[in-house]
């Protein structure tokens, strides 16, 4: 499949996890996208929000956590729910956002975005926070390099179907990548997408590697439908539901 994200591996952290103050960004597709990151103070991050609220989504789903949600994305899934992250956001040190999530007291901590790792320093953020005991998720695309993540984040990798618009995105080489803790996401916008993602199932062995992830895009699949498609198979997919658009109105921001 053809890898339309061009990308140069670069060493952006040190053995001791802190990024270098020259840690550049990612080589992408679009880097208009980015804008929101350019000139950003050496050892931050653009941060869109730092909230509390219930996990909506993985294995995690109905759990207290704090979410910390990176700005910028150089992807544009058609089916986007926080567009307003694309841009908007402020420059905070690592040792700030630690702080503010400490404060919290949770767990569980989710760094989405947006795409986190476009922001090298996310890399010893995450560390940081598993250094402290927190039970750290990464909500990542796909559609980047995720081997420099500390092996104790259980990454949750967004495979995107056909019906994102983004197929062309994502970045094959993840897969061979993935730990038992991880877990791999589809979002089914319709039956061709389901099709698509069963036959990455198989092809990939992905539910001997971790959990599997279907969610109904909103509005396009009911969770009915999915779940009819999923007993089909016959393999061990988990149907998830955006909780979080159930509890509150599903245009609701920091929930």
């Amino acid at each position: 499949m053809a890898r339309l994200l061009t990308q140069e591996r670069q060493d952006t952290t040190s053995r001791s996890g802190v990024a270098s103050p020259s840690a550049p960004l990612p080589v992408v597709q679009h880097p208009e996208r980015l804008k929101s990151l350019e000139g950003k103070p050496a050892g931050t991050l653009v941060v869109h929000e730092i909230y509390r609220s219930l996990q909506g989504e993985s294995t995690f789903a109905g759990l207290p956590c704090v979410f910390v949600r990176l700005t910028a994305c150089h992807l544009r899934c058609n089916y986007c729910d926080t567009p307003h992250a694309f841009n908007q956001g402020d420059p905070l040190g690592l040792d700030d956002i630690v702080a503010r999530v400490l404060e919290y007291g949770d767990e569980l901590v989710e760094i989405t975005g947006g795409e986190p790792l476009l922001q090298p320093e996310v890399i010893p953020l995450m560390s940081r926070l598993a250094d402290h005991g927190k039970t750290v998720l990464l909500e990542t695309s796909g559609a980047l390099d995720i081997g420099s993540v500390d092996p104790r984040v259980r990454i949750i990798l967004d495979l995107k179907p056909p019906g994102s618009g983004e197929a062309g995105a994502n970045l094959w080489s993840n897969l061979a990548l993935l730990k038992s803790i991880d877990e791999v996401k589809f979002v089914i916008s319709d039956r061709a997408d389901f099709d698509w993602s069963v036959s990455q199932i198989r092809t990939y062995a992905l539910d001997e590697r971790c959990p599997i992830l279907f969610g109904a895009c909103f509005g396009r699949v009911t969770p009915t439908d999915l779940a009819a498609w999923i007993l089909e198979t016959r393999l061990p997919i988990r149907l998830q539901l955006q909780q979080h658009k159930i509890l509150w109105d599903p245009q609701a921001r920091g929930v």
